[in-house]
């Protein structure tokens, strides 16, 4: 392969750029639909995540999302500071505290789920219907790993 062959390869066939522009796209249609309701698509997301899985520890939640610590404990430190979620004493003299929902959390999910449905529909609309299937069949043989 000559030497460019390579990097010509990469710009047309990479898994990896295509899947990076198909979620900075996605993302950008939730954050654009959220945004009246203070929160982003990622802090959405986590609190989808943690009411899926509450009370659920931050290594519990990082391991379903497949996310690295770092990223997670940013994201968690907003969603706790705004009061959307709350550690919560699981069993007595437990070293990690898990994490549920408060009220105002799964208010706001319930306040946004209209804008979310047209965030969705838009996002849909673009991957169209067989793409939609293969989304979700990928991300949910990871969810199962």
């Amino acid at each position: 392969m000559a030497r460019g062959g390579v990097i010509i390869e990469m710009a047309q066939t990479c898994v990896l750029m295509r899947t990076r522009l198909i979620s900075r796209v996605i993302t950008a249609i939730h954050d654009e639909q959220l945004r009246p309701f203070g929160i982003s698509s990622p802090q959405f997301v986590l609190l989808v995540v943690i009411f899926q899985m509450e009370p659920a520890t931050r290594i519990e939640i990082g391991r379903f999302h497949h996310q690295d610590r770092s990223t997670l404990t940013r994201n968690l430190k907003l969603v706790l500071c705004k009061d959307w979620a709350k550690e919560v004493q699981d069993k007595p003299g437990a070293r990690a505290k898990p994490i549920a929902l408060t009220k105002a959390g799964k208010d706001l999910l319930h306040k946004a789920a209209p804008a979310w449905l047209v965030a969705q529909a838009r996002a849909k609309t673009l991957l169209g219907t067989n793409g939609v299937i293969a989304v979700m069949d990928i991300a949910n043989g990871i969810m199962n790993t």
